[in-house]
């Protein structure tokens, strides 16, 4: 018999070592998995047999919606699917449950004028060419925070435009970036000349931290009084305000860094928002 809890950490393992994944990821798939593993000791199941639609009306009548149900569904075939990989089971039980369906949750962007108000308001801060280049990556290049703590000044290169971020699964990416902020980061790079090799360090010359990165956003989203704003929303108006000005959704997705093209598929629900409201807001007939 299998032992469970010593397959959760092989399966952790393998999640940390060999697919790059983040902490949060990590977390959140133990945590899903091992509330499957005590639904099974209580019903006296196993892993080898197992009623898993058992298992998903017990989640049900705890109330648990359904995007929190299709994480815990996906969490626990990906370990289903590593077991059998090494051989240690024989059949996955996984094989013809279905991962409920949810409907993702349209993302909330700011229109342009609300980008260029919120671009302009470090001009008076304490570290203004700082928070101006941290907010101009943060939209200008589509960054999730990871990718602009992590980067280093040998990232950007602002002769030729680009910079170079690492991704999901160290995975590395060209993106372009444009005047506006190339400027920012030169007067930044001149004037405060960051000492240690990131881009954006901190006094001790180490990396901006996630919570840094958060708190500054949402200070000049208080500052912007357009309600809450946090960093993964100037990722959203990135993709969103390049598909209403005509890119196509492939190019999109390379410059996300989306492996999956579905994933990038909410913003065109995003687009057509904005059309109709386009439509209605200028067209005679609306």
């Amino acid at each position: 018999m299998l032992n469970t809890y010593h397959e959760l950490d092989a399966f952790v393992t393998h999640l940390k070592t060999e697919q790059g994944a983040s902490l949060h990821t990590v977390e959140a798939y133990s945590r899903d998995i091992l509330g499957y593993l005590v639904f099974l000791e209580e019903t006296g199941g196993s892993l080898e047999s197992t009623d898993f639609e058992a298992y998903l009306a017990r989640m049900r009548a705890q109330g648990k919606k359904t995007r929190s149900i299709a994480r815990s569904t996906s969490a626990i075939r990906s370990f289903y699917k590593f077991l059998l990989g090494d051989g240690k089971i024989k059949s996955n039980p996984l094989l013809e449950i279905e991962t409920p369906r949810f409907k993702a949750p349209i993302p909330r962007v700011l229109s342009e004028e609300e980008m260029v108000q919120l671009l302009k308001l470090p001009a008076d801060q304490k570290l203004a060419l700082r928070d101006a280049g941290v907010l101009e990556l943060l939209y200008a290049a589509g960054l999730r925070v990871t990718e602009l703590i992590s980067l280093k000044k040998s990232d950007i290169n602002l002769e030729a435009g680009f910079l170079v971020a690492s991704g999901k699964r160290s995975k590395e990416r060209m993106v372009p970036i444009g005047t506006y902020a190339r400027e920012v980061l030169k007067l930044y790079l001149e004037q405060m000349k960051p000492k240690g090799p990131f881009l954006f360090p901190n006094r001790k010359g180490a990396s901006m931290t996630r919570q840094a990165v958060w708190k500054l956003v949402r200070r000049y989203g208080t500052l912007l009084q357009r309600g809450p704003l946090y960093p993964h929303m100037l990722r959203h108006t990135f993709a969103t305000h390049l598909l209403e000005g005509g890119a196509d959704l492939r190019s999109v997705q390379m410059l996300l860094g989306h492996e999956d093209i579905s994933t990038t598929q909410i913003y065109t629900h995003v687009d057509r928002k904005r059309l109709k409201e386009l439509h209605k807001k200028y067209h005679p007939r609306g």
